[in-house]
C-alpha cells in the first residue's frame, strides 16, 4: 500500500542542492525520495550504503546516575564599602 507522500524539512537535494523539496513516500517497491523542484527521485538503500548509529557516549551509557536530591548553597558576594 502506498504512503502520501511528505516532505523531509532540512532535507537538500543532492543533484540541484535546493534545501525544503524533498519528499518522502513507500509502495510496495520500496522507500522512495524525490526532489520536487529538479525531478531526482532514487530508491532508499540502492544508492547510498546502509549507514549504522555511530557509538557515542550517548547512545552507550547507561542509566546509572546518582538521582539523589543534593542541596545547593549560593553566598552573596561581597560588598567593598
Amino acid at each position: 500500500m502506498a504512503s502520501p507522500k511528505r516532505f523531509i524539512a532540512g532535507a537538500v537535494c543532492p543533484r540541484c542542492a535546493e534545501m525544503d523539496k524533498i519528499v518522502m513516500y513507500s509502495n510496495d517497491e520500496g522507500q522512495f525520495r524525490e526532489c520536487v523542484a529538479c525531478g531526482y527521485s532514487d530508491k532508499q538503500g540502492e544508492a547510498e550504503p546502509q549507514v549504522t548509529e555511530l557509538d557515542t557516549r550517548v547512545n552507550q551509557r547507561k542509566n546509572e546516575d546518582d538521582h539523589t536530591v543534593k542541596q545547593v548553597v549560593f553566598f552573596k558576594a561581597g560588598s567593598d564599602d
